[in-house]
């Protein structure tokens, strides 16, 4: 796995092995970030799942301002923080290694972030509780484009119910990409997004 584009480009991250961690593959990040490329320059990111910290890094290559990741496994965590070091991207990070839930709440009135990456374990239904928590705790404003990762078969339909609206989806051949914003904020300019790529 490496990083695509930026001050980072085709750096290699290290990740961990075994089935707690499901990395982004390289193909799907540079499909994400093509969609987002012309937002993400000066942007806050909260990377949640974390894992290695991929995505986030990602962000910060292609020149966000900050990211905040959250992972709880210890691993992982210390995974993100090497891969960090070896980006040269510490210095706008902050890794906290805790529950994702806990960790929303001690952000909570802290700062609105532009993006909101969420990456959890696939069809356990952690999606629902996550995107509550974020919709109650601030950490997500009326421009906030959260972008959730999940199997392809996951049911989204919930959605309005929980105060969003999907915006956009984009669908791969296992899994999908999911764009939600609160279902009260303003309209997020989405004509200068490619349809498909």
């Amino acid at each position: 796995m490496r990083v695509i584009a930026g001050s980072a480009r085709r750096l290699l991250l290290k990740t961990v092995e075994g089935l707690d961690t499901r990395p982004t593959t390289d193909r799907i990040k540079e499909t994400l970030f093509n969609i987002l490329q012309n937002e993400i320059s000066g942007s806050t990111v909260l990377d949640l799942f974390a894992g290695s910290g991929a995505i986030g890094i990602e962000a910060l290559s292609r020149g966000a301002r900050e990211a905040v990741f959250i992972e709880n496994g210890s691993r992982q965590a210390a995974c993100i923080r090497d891969n960090l070091r070896t980006t040269r991207l510490m210095e706008k990070a902050v890794v906290m290694e805790c529950d994702v839930l806990i960790g929303i709440s001690r952000l909570s009135t802290q700062k609105k972030f532009d993006f909101i990456f969420l990456d959890p374990p696939y069809l356990k239904g952690i999606e629902q509780t996550v995107l509550n928590a974020v919709r109650e705790s601030g950490t997500a404003g009326r421009d906030t484009l959260i972008i959730v990762e999940a199997a392809l078969i996951t049911d989204f339909s919930w959605a309005e119910s929980f105060g969003y609206r999907i915006v956009r989806r984009k669908e791969y051949k296992t899994n999908q990409h999911v764009f939600l914003k609160l279902h009260d904020g303003g309209d997020y300019e989405t004509s200068h997004l490619p349809r498909e790529l």
